[in-house]
């Protein structure tokens, strides 16, 4: 398991659409049980439940769910002041999921270029 100051060396996120609980869980280095537990907790968290009540994540998700582990794991937030902080921050996003989606794009991009040339 990772260190909790190294959320920065948790794996890419792949370009999907939709991600199970278990790719959620290796992507943000997080327990699945944890994962159904902060859905209760962050209303921020609301992956798509399908058939059986199986729940696809989508990109924004692992992102919110990153910024999350980062709040309660390196920054020593407890959940209420997690919660707190996201809900008083809407507007701003944290440095860290802005540097990873700016880095997905990019890849995304080059994997277009490639593909035109």
């Amino acid at each position: 398991m990772l260190e909790p100051s190294n959320n920065n060396q948790l794996p890419e996120i792949p370009a999907k659409r939709y991600f199970t609980i278990g790719e959620v869980s290796e992507l943000c280095d997080v327990k699945p049980h944890v994962l159904r537990y902060w859905e209760q907790e962050f209303t921020q968290l609301e992956p798509v439940k399908r058939r059986g009540n199986r729940r696809y994540y989508q990109r924004h998700d692992v992102l919110i769910i990153r910024q999350i582990r980062s709040l309660l794991y390196e920054h020593g937030y407890t959940i209420s002041g997690a919660r707190s902080h996201l809900e008083n921050d809407n507007n701003r996003v944290d440095s860290n999921v802005t540097k990873q989606l700016i880095q997905q794009i990019r890849t995304e991009l080059e994997e277009v270029l490639v593909l035109l040339k």
